[in-house]
């Protein structure tokens, strides 16, 4: 019983990659079975093509087919022009038009990768007609047919089969952000103890700075499926934003901390700074727990209150002059450890406010204003 139950959870967890696994068989197949009934020179093209374009989300199935689309378009064009308007009848010249066509195109996608497929179509294109003694016309209109069977198959696909959008997607990979915020916040408070290295600081920031970038992909993902209508979910901005914020404070708290306060300081903000860490991790997981199962946000009262507590605390040892006659990078810390968790504060509250938009009956409140 325990190891069905177990092998059902680790697949359940990967549901979106099975989903995947599953539209791109059914995309593949069906792109060659098309292809096949509609006698088209070269069903490669069309499995190939299906396989590119159909994608982790709707998202990056609509940019992934624009792409190969028009790449194809214009590889097809340049290619078919420049073979129909510059014959050859030897290698030598066969070699010289490859490289006409060629070399632009190449220089083009440098600067444009979304147009990486006009440079192939443009061999295809070229090269095909030697092969298959027809003509560079024909040859082009092949190539077109072949991309665009596999490109709408693909397409298809992504919609109706098990479709995966990224408006879900982004939830959990800002919930996953936010855990690892949380784990490093906890990292860097420690640090005012006993003290931390440089390299344990970069590799903390280094796997926030990875799963930003990733997130940041799939909120343009979801950006797109919302402007071409295919969800109806929260504005992505804010969310992506306010988790930014979020990072840049961990970043400045973790500069402050590197260096341990004195003994003496060490010992009466001890207590705050423990209050301060339980209260604002254990909001940072609550937002990520919300953000997955489309909850409301959790409270953020105690935040509010460890702050306050930390505050009177740093008050009560500027009163007593405990910073007085420290070093000036000591007393610079000092203060930067304070402006940090201030600034932390407020983007916390609005982490609040955005975790309650994302929820279940605030986006579907939402959808229904929109229609």
């Amino acid at each position: 019983m325990g190891l069905p139950k177990d092998v059902f959870d680790r697949v359940r967890a990967r549901r979106t990659q099975l989903g995947l696994a599953i539209r791109v068989t059914v995309a593949a197949t069906a792109a060659y079975a098309i292809a096949t009934a509609l006698h088209l020179l070269l069903p490669l093209w069309a499995v190939l093509t299906s396989l590119i374009v159909t994608q982790l989300s709707v998202g990056r199935s609509l940019k992934a087919t624009r792409d190969y689309v028009l790449g194809t378009i214009g590889g097809a064009i340049y290619g078919g022009a420049i073979a129909i308007l510059i014959p050859y009848s030897t290698e030598a010249g066969l070699l010289g038009l490859l490289v006409l066509a060629v070399a632009p195109l190449a220089f083009v996608a440098a600067i444009n990768p979304s147009l990486n497929a006009a440079t192939v179509t443009a061999i295809i294109v070229l090269l095909v007609p030697t092969m298959h003694h027809s003509d560079p016309m024909t040859s082009a209109i092949d190539r077109v047919s072949e991309v665009g069977v596999g490109a709408i198959t693909g397409l298809l696909v992504s919609f109706l089969v098990l479709p995966s959008r990224a408006v879900r997607q982004i939830r959990a990979s800002a919930a996953r952000l936010l855990e690892l915020i949380a784990d490093a916040f906890t990292e860097l408070l420690a640090g005012l103890t006993r003290g931390r290295d440089n390299d344990a600081l970069h590799r903390i920031q280094d796997g926030i700075g990875t799963a930003m970038v990733g997130m940041n992909a799939i909120g343009a993902e979801a950006e797109r499926e919302r402007a071409a209508r295919l969800s109806s979910g929260p504005d992505t901005g804010p969310l992506l934003r306010t988790i930014l914020r979020l990072r840049h404070d961990v970043v400045m708290i973790g500069r402050s901390t590197v260096v341990p306060l004195p003994a003496e300081v060490q010992l009466r903000l001890a207590a705050p700074l423990a209050e301060v860490s339980a209260a604002i991790v254990r909001f940072l997981r609550s937002a990520a727990e919300a953000l997955r199962a489309g909850a409301g946000a959790p409270p953020i009262h105690p935040v509010h209150v460890a702050l306050q507590h930390y505050a009177e605390a740093v008050a009560a040892v500027r009163q007593d002059g405990l910073i007085r006659g420290q070093p000036s990078d000591t007393a610079e810390r000092f203060f930067a450890i304070g402006f940090s968790l201030e600034q932390m504060h407020q983007n916390l509250c609005d982490l609040d406010r955005v975790v309650g938009e994302w929820s279940e009956a605030s986006s579907d409140k939402s959808a229904r204003l929109a229609e």
